[in-house]
């Protein structure tokens, strides 16, 4: 099927996730709320905040400010938030309950825990605590961020749900074979969250051959690459002509040697933390 602006990937528990959406990293106040009324505007129908961002508020309003205005249901955009701080379920659930009241959309379709920091005990609390807050309606669909393989087999071993998503570092430069290969036999979707590389590679000469065969950017190239290798791409910018450029991605196709190519280039690029080693 071809991809577009509304593909979808399923998720593990039944529920569908778009598999572009838009990242809100770095954005806080007004920054924040116009870029998300932008990229509703532009077609963008996933939306990726955190705790961490600390613009919970201010993206939540812009997207019911956007239902509001164009007659669209709360329930046409995906909203993902996440945890962070693994610090015991008490904590973990008084978190995940603001974090619903901040973004004031009722429920959070994907919530991810940030990241594994905090050791074991501290990650199968925060877990459970959302495993139950999901029970409770706060969440539609609950998964992790930046979680190697020995973090996810913790969950699956002590016969805890699997997450639906990992969304972790992933591109070119960062390919985690051993991490994607884990998590589609285990049937989990990869989210990359800095598929455009952070704007690091853009003049890497292979990204730059094949943006002018294609007539590209290079930015198209990354998210291509990301998208044919059926993971759910979140760029992020605050710049209006640069979010409606992103989505203009699916008048072309890489061929198979191309997807192969690109994944040769892997040199282990951290964008911004790794904290996949995390004790």
């Amino acid at each position: 099927m071809a991809l577009s602006a509304q593909s979808k990937l399923k998720l593990n528990d039944g529920n569908e996730i778009p598999a572009i959406g838009f990242g809100t990293y770095e954005m806080e106040g007004e920054e924040a709320y116009n870029a998300v009324r932008w990229a509703l505007e532009a077609g963008y129908r996933h939306i990726d905040s955190a705790q961490w961002y600390e613009n919970e508020k201010e993206v939540g309003r812009a997207i019911l400010d956007w239902c509001k205005a164009t007659g669209t249901p709360r329930e046409a955009v995906f909203y993902t938030t996440k945890l962070k701080y693994n610090n015991g379920y008490a904590n973990a659930k008084a978190a995940m309950q603001k974090s619903v009241a901040e973004c004031g959309l009722g429920y959070v379709d994907l919530y991810l825990l940030h990241g594994p920091i905090g050791g074991r005990e501290m990650r199968l609390q925060s877990w459970k605590a959302a495993i139950d807050a999901k029970k409770e309606g706060l969440f539609r669909s609950i998964g992790v961020s930046c979680f190697s393989i020995r973090h996810l087999k913790e969950l699956i071993d002590a016969g805890l749900e699997v997450p639906t998503v990992n969304q972790i570092d992933l591109h070119p430069f960062m390919t985690r074979t051993d991490i994607v290969a884990f998590c589609r036999q285990h049937n989990i979707v990869l989210e990359a969250w800095a598929p455009l590389v952070r704007g690091l590679r853009f003049r890497h000469p292979k990204i730059v051959a094949l943006a002018e065969k294609y007539n590209k950017d290079p930015a198209h190239v990354l998210l291509r690459w990301s998208l044919q290798k059926g993971f759910v791409a979140i760029p992020k910018s605050a710049k209006l002509s640069r979010i409606e450029s992103n989505l203009n991605l699916f008048d072309f196709e890489l061929t198979a040697g191309e997807v192969a190519e690109l994944d040769a280039l892997d040199e282990y690029l951290i964008t911004d933390w790794d904290p996949t080693n995390a004790p």
